[in-house]
């Protein structure tokens, strides 16, 4: 599909869509908690849908009404064997969180996905869950989907250090966690996003939080009758910040936007570049601290260096930062972050080549990219590699390229914002 918006500026006001890390955790921990829970503003991606899916095959009864849903929860024993194998869709944070979930269950259940996330590895998640006394099966002893998973029922507890910092990891564990009477712990070499430790919490389990470690304390049955606001996603929101700061004479709002110090990344990296964008109207809702973000045009970003304990902050927003930083004032190196590797596509391959393929200076590195700015770039064709953050890191590219952006699939987008070509045609009328 041809995208080319040269002379057109961002603005307007937008509500993204809500986030997918609280939306999928409110669905996980909402299932095996005990009485009704409401959750306003779920996102409705593919994603988090599979998640519904998912826990519906497992006999939890969810009921949706418009973008909210009401789940009506029995208890962490309620669970049901799924009579068929679970499809997941693209989506590597149900895999990995329903694992943790699914090890507690006396029962035998099959996950799966499409083609994408059955090259994504499994075994940071196979390993721990294992060392609880569950069964984990996959290809390549146990390293790629599909997985079967025996549960063990009452699992063991464990103090599990975590190679790379992944809150998917660290998620597993401690939904694990809560089908072991032991003591469960996990550290982190640097700290990664936290939703899951709030949303326990904001469940009634008892988690204690010092330094990089994660503790669950005695009770572990989360409660249910309560409401989750889910706030907008910082994630999805990136596009239009960068896009925004990009392009001549924009200005954009950007509502109720998630400002969890585990995912603000973003906001100190543009802050440093030069960027022009402020906090507005900020508050918290359902344990998560939330705000408005003003962003405009920005003419003279300069280069930065982003490392080491900043990138779990901002993992998902490297490939539209590395846009951002083709047109910023020297030499933007970005480092420690080879778990882009193993995403939906390997996005340091991909963000490189197609930020070459349309005109920018870029060199790759084993573990991330150097970018020389500023750079005008020219357009031409790219691959999304089914990944929906590389699709719209080049849509938001076709603000200020010479020619056309030729995006091969911009299908993948619906996997996390289905309404994204529509919001981003709204604000360049």
């Amino acid at each position: 599909m041809d995208f080319h918006f040269k002379g057109k500026s961002l603005k307007g006001e937008l509500r993204v869509p809500s986030d997918k890390s609280v939306s999928h955790r409110s669905v996980i921990i909402g299932s095996i908690s005990d009485g009704e829970v409401f959750v306003e503003n779920f996102l409705r991606s593919d994603d988090c849908l599979r998640t519904v899916s998912a826990f519906r095959s497992l006999g939890v009864e969810i009921e949706e009404e418009g973008s909210n849903l009401r789940i009506l929860g029995k208890g962490k024993h309620s669970l049901k064997e799924p009579f068929d194998v679970i499809d997941l869709g693209n989506s590597g944070t149900s895999i990995r969180l329903i694992s943790g979930v699914l090890a507690g269950q006396s029962f035998y259940s099959v996950l799966t996905g499409d083609k994408y996330l059955r090259r994504r590895p499994m075994d940071r998640i196979a390993i721990p869950l294992r060392m609880m006394g569950a069964t984990v099966l996959g290809r390549e002893g146990g390293k790629y989907p599909p997985l079967t998973i025996v549960g063990a029922g009452k699992l063991k507890g464990i103090a599990y250090r975590t190679p790379k910092a992944s809150a998917q990891v660290k998620s597993a564990v401690l939904l694990a966690g809560l089908y072991s009477d032991g003591p469960v712990s996990v550290t982190e070499p640097a700290k990664s996003r936290d939703h899951t430790e709030r949303m326990l919490k904001a469940f009634g389990v008892d988690v204690e939080v010092e330094g990089l470690t994660v503790k669950l304390g005695k009770n572990r049955d989360p409660k249910g009758d309560i409401n989750i606001t889910v706030p907008a996603d910082i994630s999805s929101a990136a596009f239009f910040m960068v896009g925004a700061a990009i392009t001549p004479g924009s200005e954009v709002l950007l509502k109720d936007v998630i400002l969890n110090p585990t995912r603000t990344g973003i906001l100190s990296v543009m802050e440093r570049m030069g960027a022009k964008i402020s906090v507005e109207n900020a508050r918290e809702e359902s344990g998560e601290p939330v705000g408005d973000l003003l962003v405009s045009y920005s003419p003279d970003l300069v280069s930065t260096e982003i490392s080491g304990e900043e990138i779990p902050t901002l993992i998902d927003e490297i490939p539209v930062i590395a846009l951002l930083a083709t047109q910023a004032e020297g030499e933007t190196v970005i480092r420690d972050a080879a778990e882009l590797r193993v995403k939906e596509s390997d996005r340091i391959k991909s963000t490189v080549e197609n930020l070459r393929r349309i005109g920018a200076d870029v060199e790759e590195l084993p573990d991330g990219m150097v970018i020389r700015g500023k750079t005008d770039l020219l357009g031409g064709k790219v691959s999304s590699y089914g990944d929906h953050r590389i699709a719209m890191t080049f849509v938001i590219a076709s603000l200020i390229t010479e020619s056309p952006v030729v995006i091969d699939d911009v299908e993948c987008i619906s996997t996390s914002y289905p309404g994204f070509l529509k919001d981003f045609r709204s604000l360049t009328k």
